[in-house]
């Protein structure tokens, strides 16, 4: 980029939401160059604060996710909070909530309330279920997204049990990411109708992309999935996590033909059981037992190079120092007392600011804390310092 203009520069962001989804939603677009004010609940604010471990005043995940925006722990209920919040949605492009459906209706803070003063606001709810779902108003979360859509079932161990996932798919592949899409689409559309619109986030049925080989299997051929049996569900031995001699584990992905031979040659695997196809158990075993043979660091040296579409399952500290994990960039999160890396964001490097040490938003109270302020998001108060 030229200079320090990116593409979301002079966009001002209203995020009333918590936890994980709304607030990576609104970083993507502060790290874009959006003003994000966060609207927290008095006196502690966000509850993700309060966890643990601890960077500074804040709770190291409240700092990752929350770099570079501004807040204010207001009551909501109080009327003249609300007022202060309609006047400055009338200046303000998107507006994030978190909520059950119908409660920023009663705080007079909905829609429709919002509209009137601001016909052009992007106003995006992310729910578990959507507006308008018979589940609308039950609580939740990733774990009961993920099981109520299906795919938490779908691969199982040898005794048939699913297990948690690796991380909180729902809350991200579900709720932000389609909210971060949806809103940019919807100010594009904006700057051609100079209309905004209510965006509808539901996290479970926005799962439904996630199940695409599934669908697609049902729809080609009339029947479901049966769980751990599907070519990526742990039914073939090509795509398979093998146990290593030392407790490690193998990841093979060798779908492809081509991947698979290369593969049965480093494993050293008998002729006679690599055409797999109708007996996957067995060479699923074949397969397991000359893994188990030898330890990681073994199976480590032989891929290596190799085009075989296989990998030492790693540590996060392994992948932390192989910079699998790491940032590309210099930004870096500073306070009282510590400086880290900051988080990680698909946000391309043409598109942020220049890297530069921020922390995360100190809790303000009151109506005064209602203001955005500077001129964009890097410009926020860095360390905690009000």
């Amino acid at each position: 980029m030229t200079g320090d203009v990116r593409p979301l520069t002079g966009t001002k962001v209203l995020d009333f939401s918590t936890l994980l989804p709304g607030p990576l939603a609104t970083l993507l677009l502060a790290e874009a160059g959006a003003q994000v004010l966060q609207v927290e609940r008095p006196p502690s604010g966000d509850e993700m604060r309060s966890y643990v471990p601890r960077l500074g005043a804040d709770s190291a995940n409240y700092t990752l996710l929350n770099r570079g925006k501004r807040s204010a722990a207001v009551d909501l209920k109080d009327h003249a909070v609300r007022d202060r919040i309609l006047e400055l949605a009338a200046d303000v492009d998107v507006l994030v909530e978190q909520f059950r459906p119908g409660v920023m209706d009663r705080l007079g803070l909905g829609y429709d309330d919002v509209r009137a003063v601001n016909p052009r606001i992007v106003y995006c709810s992310i729910t578990g279920h959507g507006q308008t779902s018979p589940s609308a108003g039950r609580a939740g979360h990733d774990l009961n997204y993920l099981a109520e859509s299906g795919l938490l079932g779908n691969v199982v161990d040898a005794d048939g049990d699913p297990h948690l996932p690796h991380t909180v798919i729902a809350d991200i592949a579900g709720g932000t990411y389609p909210a971060v899409f949806n809103i940019l689409l919807a100010l594009l559309q904006r700057s051609a109708t100079g209309q905004g619109c209510h965006l509808d986030i539901g996290m479970t049925p926005n799962l439904g992309v996630l199940a695409y080989g599934y669908l697609a299997t049902h729809a080609g051929s009339g029947s479901w999935p049966v769980p751990g049996s599907d070519l990526l569900t742990g039914g073939s031995p090509r795509y398979q996590i093998y146990r290593t001699a030392d407790g490690r584990h193998v990841a093979a992905g060798a779908l492809e033909e081509r991947f698979w031979q290369r593969f049965c040659d480093l494993v050293e695997l008998p002729e006679e059981l690599r055409a797999d196809q109708g007996r996957e158990d067995e060479v699923i075993a074949a397969v397991a037992e000359r893994i188990a043979a030898h330890p990681a660091e073994h199976w480590r040296s032989v891929f290596a190079d190799q085009d075989a579409c296989c990998s030492v399952v790693a540590t996060f500290e392994e992948a932390w120092r192989t910079q699998a994990l790491r940032t590309r960039s210099a930004h870096r999160v500073v306070g009282e007392g510590f400086d880290v890396s900051a988080l990680p964001v698909p946000v391309d490097e043409q598109f942020r600011a220049s890297p530069g040490p921020l922390g995360s938003p100190p809790l303000r109270t009151g109506l005064d804390a209602l203001t955005f302020g500077g001129t964009g998001a890097y410009e926020t108060d860095v360390g905690g310092t009000p």
